[in-house]
């Protein structure tokens, strides 16, 4: 389903591509303040400030959006971490970096928290494709630190996993309720606490 909206993107002139854009922010708006099921095509389209016709010559239903919408948060997301990781001396640092993007990234997109938690109830394998793909990219930097000795050999997909439910919540914590950069001192002490145990002695 997603490559086919993909591969209609593509063919798409400009202004349509900027239509298609405007819908999903709008949709982002919409699912994040009414959820799923309250949310309505008519709302996404009066929020997009275009006919609600128009809504259908992009996306065949509310469920597609929807899904493009993750998708499209995963891709954007996971591109911003690896371009800011991929500037790291070390392995730690490129982790620490990691991080940051995170946190730079969901306080321009605060929807994610409730619109990727919506998705447990409304499609639950995007769910967990949408928590797999960000598993994998923490995979990656891990089994490269582990083979270069800087990080002890542990399981990777559970590290993966606490690695990533420690930005999921400090970022809900600080990002989504409190609206404002996590503190640097939270940061530091989930910094050490990570690296005190992942670093080989």
């Amino acid at each position: 389903m997603s490559e086919k909206i993909l591969t209609e993107e593509k063919n798409l002139t400009q202004k349509g591509q900027e239509t298609r854009e405007k819908l999903l922010w709008a949709a982002e708006e919409v699912f994040g303040q009414k959820g799923y099921y309250e949310a309505s095509i008519v709302n996404i389209a009066q929020e997009a400030k275009v006919a609600q016709g128009t809504f259908y010559n992009y996306f065949p239903s509310k469920k597609d959006i929807f899904d493009e919408l993750i998708r499209l948060y995963s891709r954007e997301l996971r591109s911003a971490i690896k371009e800011e990781m991929g500037q790291a001396a070390t392995y730690e640092d490129a982790q620490r970096k990691g991080y940051q993007a995170f946190f730079n990234w969901v306080r321009n997109h605060r929807n994610l928290y409730s619109i990727v938690q919506q998705a447990v109830v409304v499609d639950q394998e995007l769910y967990r494709w949408y928590y797999a793909k960000l598993a994998n990219g923490f995979l990656k930097s891990l089994s490269s630190g582990m083979a270069a000795g800087e990080f002890k050999e542990l399981d990777q997909e559970t590290v993966a996993y606490c690695l990533m439910s420690i930005g999921q919540f400090l970022g809900m914590r600080w990002v989504y309720w409190e609206k404002q950069d996590v503190p640097e001192e939270a940061f530091d002490a989930a910094m050490t606490l990570i690296f005190e145990g992942l670093k080989k002695q």
